[in-house]
């Protein structure tokens, strides 16, 4: 491979910091993400002042590290990517600058990425993995999105959520079983271990693509008041057992209403083995293809920043550079 074929994607988008080398096709030729969880796990949750100190310490190590994959040789970037929202203030402000301050030293474009177009590429990272038309679950620690999809750009939102996003709930459920940080994997595993004896609610079930996942949040509370004692594994047994019932839900009643090849499941939560055991029976039954990110991608990395840059770079048109802690799928 010669000339500029490669995107340098850079993620600062909360508490890891990541940075990636990837080409048009997919093909990840580098990437490195140094984790802020020793600094965080103290606090149950992210510290924004103490994340983005934390990029900026390792930011610009991390790229060096990365670009090391090509002998340093900036002549192979055709431009740099940065996640720009949404995100932490600050955390996205350091990877802002310093994507700006490379560009300008280099001479090479930057694109300011959308987190969530960045989520929506990571399954055809490493191989080209979704077809179109496709329905898409985005299922975060920030967000909740229903969309349905013909093209890489072409996106129409069915449904979000009203209040706390999945991965959200998950995080705050697994801290009142004190399980610590990272919250959702802890809670899978021991979901695992129970039995879905308790019937929590299913919010807005019954109603659309819309999604509400607090109600059923303050269900979990109540329970462990009233009953200190109760078997912890079941209570999260009950939990993942309404998650799944209300996504599983609102996939099949879209699937039924708009045509689709695919059904791709992305974000954090895309990584829950019970989610995509779900994936997986939903498609057998539909004969819808299966399309989830490979586990690497499916949390926040800049490989998937890297290659979303790619559809910056084909649309032609300036990108805005403005940081925004809240944007939605549909902004650039």
């Amino acid at each position: 491979m010669s000339g500029a074929d490669l995107i340098l994607g850079i993620e600062t988008s909360c508490d890891d910091t990541s940075v990636a080398l990837v080409d048009r096709g997919g093909r990840v030729i580098a990437c490195e993400t140094v984790s802020q969880f020793d600094i965080h796990a103290e606090f149950g949750g992210v510290f924004p002042e103490l994340a983005s100190r934390a990029h900026l310490e390792a930011v610009l190590p991390t790229v060096d590290k990365v670009l090391k994959a090509i002998d340093s040789d900036t002549g192979r970037l055709r431009a740099i990517g940065v996640t720009r929202g949404p995100g932490l203030i600050g955390s996205l402000i350091v990877g802002m600058n310093t994507a700006q301050a490379l560009g300008l030293a280099w001479g090479k474009p930057v694109f300011g990425v959308n987190h969530l177009r960045g989520h929506l590429r990571s399954p055809d990272l490493d191989e080209k993995r979704i077809t179109y038309p496709a329905l898409l679950l985005l299922v975060s620690g920030g967000h909740t999105l229903l969309c349905h999809m013909t093209s890489t750009t072409e996106i129409t939102v069915l449904g979000t959520t009203r209040d706390d996003s999945v991965g959200e709930t998950y995080d705050k459920v697994a801290r009142m079983l004190d399980l610590g940080m990272p919250g959702g994997p802890a809670l899978d595993r021991l979901a695992r271990a129970g039995r879905a004896v308790h019937r929590f609610p299913r919010p807005m079930i019954r109603e659309g693509y819309e999604f509400s996942f607090s109600g059923l949040k303050s269900s979990v509370a109540r329970m462990l008041e009233k009953d200190p004692d109760v078997d912890r594994a079941d209570v999260a047994a009950s939990f993942v057992a309404a998650c799944l019932d209300v996504l599983g839900t609102k996939v099949r009643r879209a699937l039924g209403e708009y045509e689709a090849k695919s059904l791709v499941v992305v974000g954090g939560v895309a990584a829950s083995p019970q989610i995509r055991d779900l994936v997986g029976e939903i498609c057998a039954k539909t004969g819808v293809q299966p399309c989830l990110p490979p586990l690497k991608w499916a949390t926040d990395n800049a490989a998937m920043i890297a290659l979303a840059t790619w559809d910056y770079v084909d649309r032609s048109e300036p990108t805005d550079m403005r940081t925004v802690p809240s944007m939605s799928l549909a902004a650039w």
